[in-house]
């Protein structure tokens, strides 16, 4: 089976070959091609993957071009986890959000929607090439604003293209940890959108244990997102939701703490990436042996110590546990989500795929973020609770937000990105709209093509 990976020099494909690697399954990936624009962060993450494969049986074969056509030609599932702009893009986001005093997070607030508007033509491009040149491979979609670029691109490959987060993995992981019970063995029942759902309840054995979290504080501040959102707001809510929310349920403390902060969370990763890729640019080939994987795993460790840092900081959390700083988990539901469709075995995951009636007060093609069954023919919504009261709303302006930047990016017509910026929860001034765009498109040449 072959994996092409679009954005096949970032930084986090070594976690997806190693999943690679971890599976000896019959139908596994066999050849891995990765793409990318920059020719020598392809060159430095294929000497990771390198040393990576060391002492593994068998590893999946890698190879590398900076040619679209090539790359997904004769695909079966293409990976994609583009940056349009690079780091050096999500760090002029939050930069110019701040200015005016909001948010600027890389999908949350402005710099979601400035993203959005860079990153939705290039994706749509991509879909229209593998549509034409495979149009029997699946794509599954990490690249950000995730349910937005994933709603996108199922304008030209249905349900073909599937969305997928850590983030809900990960909270049902925790979750799950505090209660004393293996991940493995419950069920979760989540709702929302990408970055913006709830978990409303936790199954082992038929019985939801969420209201006995909720009553116990001891353990309901066990883990990261009790911790970050305290006891009693989650009683409140009587759900437990996605770590983004706490950009909207704190929005003031967030805006506070980053403008505070030396240096932007995109600012941080482009710095300490940029280090990265410097120390192994001069001679990747020559280096001694896991020396790439070494000075890889340093700086995803570092990475992940600081994640969210600027929240934390806003509630007073301190540091993360250790038990945290494992990745989220994408690439085990990208592991999963393959082998349920290539090889037809059934599993259920959290996914952005089509509504299809799950969340009523949405259309049927509103890409979501809820458990899906999963088989040879893609994946399924499937019934679970409804969105909390509270989120109702939220969850409407946010994906009317979403619906703007796709149609401005689509047709080119600023006013519906000035329509995106304005409504959104998280900025509360047509007039800062207007200023957020104007400086945006001063900044990113691409985004030209919304005109002045």
């Amino acid at each position: 089976m072959r994996l092409t990976i679009l954005g096949g020099g970032g930084f986090r494909v070594p976690l997806v070959y190693r999943a690679l690697l971890g599976d000896r399954g019959a139908g596994r990936v066999t050849d891995v091609t990765l793409y990318d624009l920059d020719a020598s962060r392809l060159a430095i993450i294929r000497k990771v993957l390198a040393d990576q494969a060391a002492g593994h049986p068998d590893p999946p074969t890698v190879t590398v071009t900076t040619d679209l056509d090539e790359a997904v030609t004769g695909a079966d599932f293409v990976f994609s986890a583009i940056r349009v702009g690079g780091l050096a893009g999500r760090a002029a986001d939050e930069r110019i959000a701040l200015e005016e005093g909001v948010l600027g997070q890389e999908t949350v607030g402005a710099g979601g929607i400035s993203f959005g508007l860079r990153t939705v033509p290039v994706a749509v491009a991509i879909a229209r090439r593998v549509a034409a040149l495979a149009p029997d491979a699946w794509v599954i979609n990490f690249t950000n604003p995730a349910g937005l670029v994933t709603e996108a691109m199922t304008a030209h490959l249905g349900d073909r293209v599937i969305g997928i987060c850590d983030s809900p993995v990960g909270l049902g992981r925790r979750v799950a940890g505090a209660l004393g019970v293996e991940p493995a063995r419950v069920r979760l029942d989540y709702v929302g959108l990408n970055h913006l759902g709830w978990l409303r309840g936790l199954y082992a054995e038929g019985r939801d244990l969420l209201p006995s979290l909720l009553a116990d504080d001891g353990a309901l501040t066990s883990f990261e997102e009790g911790r970050l959102f305290g006891a009693d707001l989650l009683r409140t809510l009587g759900a437990l939701p996605n770590e983004y929310l706490h950009y909207y349920y704190f929005s003031r403390e967030s805006v506070r703490s980053a403008r505070a902060a030396g240096q932007t969370r995109g600012a941080f990763l482009h710095s300490q990436q940029q280090r990265f890729y410097d120390a192994l640019a001069p001679s990747p080939e020559q280096s001694v042996p896991r020396a790439a994987w070494n000075a890889w795993d340093a700086t995803r460790l570092e990475r992940e110590t600081t994640y969210m840092a600027e929240n934390r900081e806003a509630v007073g959390m301190g540091e993360r546990d250790s038990c945290d700083l494992e990745s989220g988990g994408y690439e085990q539901v990208a592991l999963a989500l393959m082998r349920a469709i290539a090889l037809d075995e059934r599993a259920t995951l959290i996914l952005n795929v089509r509504n299809r009636g799950r969340i009523p007060v949405l259309d049927d093609d509103a890409v979501i973020e809820v458990p899906c069954h999963v088989d040879a023919n893609g994946a399924h919504p499937i019934a679970g609770a409804a969105l909390p009261d509270h989120g109702t709303g939220l969850v409407c302006s946010v994906k009317a937000v979403e619906r703007a930047v796709i149609h401005a990016a689509t047709a080119g017509e600023r006013d519906h990105a000035v329509r995106a910026l304005t409504i959104h929860p998280l900025i509360d001034s047509y007039a800062v709209a207007r200023r957020l765009l104007d400086a945006y498109q001063r900044h990113f040449p691409e985004l030209a093509y919304l005109g002045g």
